[in-house]
Order: C-alpha cells, then structure tokens, then sequence
C-alpha cells in the first residue's frame, strides 16, 4: 500500500538522497527545525523547560518527531536562543509556564549592534553549544540509522534581534549601515563555527532558519542593503547540504534567494509554492510548505491532508513551513506523515 509504513532506514535514505541530488520516487516528510510538540514530549516524560540545558533530555525530546510521529529527521536545538546565550544573553525557559513554551530572551544585552564582543574560544566552550553537540552525537547513535539527524542555527539578522531592540537595531541601519553590516559579518562568522561543531559532532545536514531577516518581514530593501550579504557569508561558509529557512511571503525576493549558497529553500504557506518552484536555480531544492499554526495545530487531519496535497504538486520534500507549534495534536502530525507517503 502507498501509505504503508516504510522498512526501518528506507526514510533517511531517501531524504538523505534527496539533499545529496538524488530525487526519491516518494516524497519525503521531514525537518531540520525543531519539531517538538506537547504531545510528543508527553512520550518522553521530560518537561519542555528542562530538555535544553541537558543533552540526553534534549535528545529524548527531540527524538520523538520519529519515534511518535514518524518524520524522517531528528532535529536540535529546540529554541533559537542557543547562540545569543553563547555571547551573553541571559535566557528564560519559561519553567513557570504552565503550558510548554519556547524559550525567550527577556532582557537584550546590547544597546546597539555595534557593541558586539564575541569571545575567541572555541564555541563548544560558550553557553549550551556543547548540549547541543553532545545531543547530536546521542542521536546519532539512537537514531541516526532511521531519521536524518539535522541541526540548526539562526540566520545573522535573527540572532542579532536576540541581542539588541529591533527598533535600535532598524534605526542604526538607518544611522550606521556600514558599521551594521560589519557587525553581522561577525556574526555570521560566529554563527558558522557552531554550525561547524553541529556537522563535526555527525549532523547530516544544516538549516540556517534566518526567520527574522525574510524579506517577508524586513522588506526587500533592507534585505538588499543589510541582510543578503552575511546570510550569504554564512551559507558560504558551512559544507553542504544546506538549507534555508525563510518565513513570511517572499514572492518578491524568490529571485535573490535562488542566488544564495543554499542546496534547498524551505518556504512557508505565505509564499506561493508554485512561483517559488520557477524562480529557484536548476537543481535547487523546494520544502515546505504546510502552515504550522493555521494547519498543523489548529486545523483538521483533513485539511493537513489537503495542505500536504496541494504542497505535493510544486515541493521536493514536506516540512512545517516554519516553527512548529508545540500545541499541534498528534493526529495532525500523523496525518502529515501519513499524507505525504501517499502523495505520489
């Protein structure tokens, strides 16, 4: 049957196929941002607050996109904040909360980019870097022979409004756009060598999730003028496969993310899917693009099924087209899966 559950590897082959250039007949469903739920951390036992200052909490967690749901990848970190915490952040991880939540940093600990100092030490040495590398390395064992095993890190404007007010952060590209630039040059910098430590540590492949720099959000100027050129830095600067994750409508800017150093674009349902598939190089890779809030957590099996349907037409590979909501029901995820198993 199409829908039949795949023989244990046959899922990480394919996808892994797909990022190395080699089309599988089906069509993969899988992410390299976190895909965690509420749900899925149930199985686990461990509080969503607790897994991301603990490796083996983290890579439980993250574990269960495969285990309970059955994509064929598992992602970590769990939340954005792991390198803005490496260069001094001070992060909340919501253990109040009475509901999960993703993590937050509260307080930014700069007043202007340009204040930015990035301590010389090898990244394992700052902050939760080395959590991260050591998760990896556990899922690697436990289920490297099933899922990809991805990691990810933010794009160089999404850290830097984890550092400073994005109001400041506007209004001295406005005042000082060569000192901006400068400064996320340095971050893209950082931002590799963690990447590095990720693919050193045995990650299969790397997604840049640069959500706060799309063009979607910033607009296509400040894209042009500040953002293109450390996201290319690195893109550049990381081997492949790489993967870029962009939320928000980019239809204007499909043709600039073509030229970025990326093997596949990953693009959420704001973006027409169908425009996106025309505007990439030959070979370029299209994910996405299911609705993580309206589809996958708050919609109906059915409409996850007709969302994976309508992607199935114009994409490689289905992903969330964004972070996933950690309150998406089970039933949702599964009928991802499922839904694209049997798309083609």
């Amino acid at each position: 049957m199409a829908n039949a559950k795949p023989p244990a590897g046959a899922q990480r082959a394919a996808a892994l196929g797909l990022l190395r250039g080699v089309r599988p007949a089906g069509l993969p469903c899988f992410s390299g941002l976190g895909s965690v739920t509420a749900a899925g951390l149930a199985h686990s036992g461990a509080r969503f607050s607790s897994v991301h200052a603990d490796a083996q909490l983290l890579a439980a967690a993250a574990a269960t996109s495969l285990n309970v749901f059955g994509l064929a990848s598992v992602s970590v970190p769990l939340d954005l904040c792991v390198e803005a915490e490496a260069l001094g952040a001070q992060v909340d991880f919501c253990a109040a909360a009475e509901l999960p939540q993703y993590p937050r940093v509260p307080q930014f600990p700069l007043k202007k980019l340009t204040e930015l100092q990035i301590d010389p030490r090898p990244v394992t040495e700052l902050g939760r870097v080395n959590v991260v590398v050591q998760a990896i390395r556990l899922l690697v064992q436990s289920a490297g022979q099933q899922a990809l095993v991805g990691a990810w890190v933010p794009g160089p404007f999404t850290l830097a409004l984890y550092l400073v007010d994005g109001e400041a952060l506007l209004n001295q590209i406005v005042e000082e756009p060569a000192a901006v630039s400068a400064s996320l040059a340095q971050l893209a910098d950082f931002i590799a060598r963690v990447g590095r430590a990720y693919l050193d540590a045995g990650a299969d492949f790397i997604t840049v999730h640069e959500m706060g720099g799309s063009p979607g959000y910033v607009g296509l100027r400040t894209f042009r003028r500040v953002v293109q050129a450390p996201l290319q830095q690195l893109l550049q600067a990381l081997p492949a496969p790489r993967v870029l994750s962009m939320c928000g409508k980019l239809d204007a800017a499909l043709g600039l993310l073509a030229g970025l150093a990326a093997e596949a674009i990953n693009i959420d349902h704001l973006t027409d899917a169908a425009a996106a598939r025309a505007a990439l190089a030959p070979g370029q890779l299209l994910f996405g693009n299911i609705d993580p809030e309206g589809v996958l957590a708050h919609g109906t099996p059915a409409q996850v099924r007709a969302a994976v349907l309508t992607a199935a037409a114009h994409v490689d590979a289905i992903w969330p087209g964004c972070d996933l909501d950690l309150s998406a029901p089970d039933a949702n995820l599964l009928a991802m899966v499922a839904a694209a198993r049997s798309a083609r």
